[in-house]
This record gives structure tokens, C-alpha cells and sequence, in this order.
């Protein structure tokens, strides 16, 4: 297999789809692995550590979409890439289809096989999407904190509070890694913590790992109290399969919020928790909507791109491994869970999810495979 790893262009975003470790692998694998120049360097990794471990260096994204057949990266295709891409490449990334009918439409129409990390499952379980998860979820509380501050235009209160005064209050929406996470980095930095969820073994296991945090059952009478009082509200909400998010976060309810909170929306990449949510960059993160401070990022932890490309490639290279080794077809017959990332294949959208969000065809990955 030709193995290409591209420099990311997504705006403010440094991580990379595989590290020099990786290649390694690939490489006495018997694989040909070409990197793009520079696609590290945000990561801290050089071209010359992808050469000792066995890369070649591509100098242009063209040269290496002409000679890659499997692409491994980490966020979707931008616009400038979709003219690399072709019926022979599979694409190995985070999509977030569910959002972007644009991205959904050109993928269909090069007949590029698109597995996205985010679809891939084993049993209730997202592997690929679990390390990336926790990072935004850690980071979340900080980011919230950050933006109460006076000078950043929120309501001017420190998150742990100060010797008798109240500490800020964080609702987390969502007890899933995300959450988890927020929950957990929130509740250490000292603020009055609430989860809430729409089903309770979540909040039960939860509760049992961090007790100083509140745990509540979803409903909408519960929620609007909870809402109006609150200082951060923490979007981190995932529907399994590649569907969109659930606005929780009405227009009419941010007229509720007190004027100078912020809401750090998560789970933008698959449309965000706010009605009002749009992605937002690193170099411009924040919006204001009804005096609330929205924080919508849609690559949160390319932030902190060293942590992340480890911590993603350490959970796909397993995968890329098993494309690249099986081949494509094979692998994906081969594992269920990797049958579940694939989300368009020869032309046709086939996961189901994403095709009824954007009225398209839908076919299964094996009527697909099986030609039918």
C-alpha cells in the first residue's frame, strides 16, 4: 500500500495523521509511506525524523495525492484539497458529514472511500473519537474560565471562587468521555459542577468516580433552572452513528443566561448544542449572542497538537495497520467496527444518518462492497 500523509490546512490547525513511530511500523510493514513536507512540524516532528524512520517527503500536496492511495489525516478535506482527491483514494479522518453537505457532496462525487474516525465503534464505544474527546473535554473548563474573565468580556468571575464566595457553576451537558472529562478538570479547579443526562447508567458511573460533582436526569423544567444560574455551560453531547447534535440550547433560553457566561460548544463538529452555534477558530474563538459568550472551535485540541497527534495516532494506527496490510476491501469486510467508519463508498453515502440529514441515496457498506 502507498500510505500518504498530508500537512494539515484547516485553519489554526498543527496536528499531524501519523508520527514518525508510526511509519516506522509501516514501514517494516513493507508499505511505502510518503509524508508531505512540513505536515509535522506543527507537532514538533521534523521531515528528518520521517526520513530516518522510513518516509519519503512529498513536497506538495498534489505530488502526494497523486502517488498515496490510502490518506491519513486528521481533520475533513478542505475546499483547496477536493481537487486532489479520486476514485482511487480511501480517505482515513475525522469527517463530521453530518454538518458539511458541501464536503458530503464532493466526496459522493469523486467516488473516494471516506471512513471517519468518528463512525468507527466497537460496541457502545468510540475508539477514535474517545482520545480527542477527553482532550476537549479537559480543556473545556480552562477555555470557560479564561473567557469569564473581565478583560475577555465575561461576567468577571474567578472559577474557584475566593474564601466566602460562591465558585462559578458549570453545567455539563453530556456524561459521555467528553463530559466525563469536562466534569472532572471543572470539579479539580474547584467550581460547583452539574452533569446532566438523558440516561442514568452514565450518571451513575459518574457520580461514582467524581462524587463532588452533581449529577441530574435530563428535563427540560430541570434544565431552564439550571441554565439561568449557570456561569459556563459545557456543550458535550454525541449521537452515536454520524447524526447531527440536539439543539438543547434554544434561542429563547439564551435570553435566560446571565449576560457575560459562556457556552463552550463542543460538539460543534457535528453541528453544536446551541442553536446559534457556528465554528469558530483558535485565532477568533469567541462570538457573543444575547451577552453569552460562545466558544465553538471545531478542532479544539489541535491547541495542543503534540498531545493530540499522539494520543489520536496512538488509537488509529491499529487501523491503518489493518487497511493497509488486508487492503482496504478485506479489512473493512473483515472488521465490523471498521465497516461502521465508512461513511461513503463508490459514490454512494452509506451511512445512514448522514444520508437522511442531507436527502441523499443511502446504501450499505455491503450491498456496496458486493456491488448490488
Amino acid at each position: 500500500m502507498v500510505i500518504g500523509i498530508p500537512k494539515e490546512v484547516k485553519t489554526d490547525e498543527f496536528r499531524v495523521g501519523a508520527t514518525p513511530s508510526n511509519i516506522a511500523v509501516l514501514v517494516s510493514d513493507g508499505h511505502v509511506v510518503f509524508v508531505q513536507s512540513g505536515a509535522g512540524e506543527g507537532s514538533g516532528f521534523s521531515d528528518e525524523e520521517y526520513v530516518y524512520a522510513g518516509a519519503k517527503i512529498a513536497p506538495s500536496a498534489k505530488e502526494l495525492y497523486e502517488k498515496a492511495n490510502l490518506i491519513v489525516k486528521v481533520k475533513e478535506p478542505q475546499p483547496s484539497e477536493y481537487e486532489f482527491l479520486n476514485e482511487k483514494h480511501t480517505l482515513f479522518c475525522y469527517l463530521h458529514l453530518a454538518p458539511a453537505k458541501e464536503l458530503t457532496k464532493a466526496l459522493v462525487q469523486k467516488r473516494v472511500c471516506a471512513i471517519a474516525y468518528e463512525t468507527v465503534a466497537l460496541g457502545s464505544e468510540l475508539p477514535l473519537l474517545k482520545p480527542m474527546s477527553e482532550i476537549a473535554g479537559s480543556m473545556a473548563p480552562i477555555v470557560g474560565a479564561y473567557h469569564l474573565s473581565r478583560y475577555q468580556g465575561g461576567e468577571g468571575i474567578l472559577i474557584c471562587g475566593s474564601e466566602g464566595v460562591e465558585a462559578a457553576k458549570v453545567l455539563v451537558i453530556g456524561a459521555g468521555n467528553a463530559g466525563f472529562s469536562a466534569a472532572k478538570i471543572a470539579s479539580g479547579m474547584g467550581a460547583d459542577v452539574t452533569v446532566v443526562n438523558r440516561s442514568l447508567p452514565k450518571l451513575e458511573e459518574l457520580q461514582k468516580l467524581l462524587p463532588n460533582v452533581k449529577t441530574a436526569l435530563y428535563s427540560e423544567e430541570f434544565f431552564l433552572e439550571a441554565i439561568k444560574v449557570s456561569d459556563i455551560v459545557i456543550g458535550a453531547v454525541l449521537v452515536h452513528g454520524g447524526a447531527p447534535t440536539p439543539k438543547f440550547i434554544t434561542c429563547k433560553m439564551l435570553k435566560e443566561i446571565k449576560n457575560g457566561a459562556v457556552v463552550v460548544d463542543i460538539a460543534i463538529d457535528q453541528g453544536g448544542t446551541s442553536e446559534v452555534s457556528h465554528p469558530t477558530t483558535h485565532t477568533n474563538p469567541i462570538f457573543v449572542e444575547e451577552g453569552v459568550l460562545h466558544y465553538c472551535v471545531a478542532n479544539m485540541p489541535g491547541a495542543y497538537p503534540k498531545t493530540s497527534t499522539l494520543a489520536l495516532s496512538n488509537a488509529t494506527i491499529s487501523y491503518v495497520r489493518k487497511l493497509a496490510n488486508e487492503g482496504v476491501v478485506n479489512a473493512i469486510k473483515n472488521d465490523a467496527s471498521l465497516a461502521l467508519g465508512v461513511n461513503i463508498c463508490r459514490g454512494t453515502v452509506t451511512n445512514l444518518s448522514v444520508a437522511n440529514t442531507h436527502n441523499l441515496e443511502f446504501r450499505s457498506i455491503e450491498s456496496c462492497l458486493a456491488g448490488r
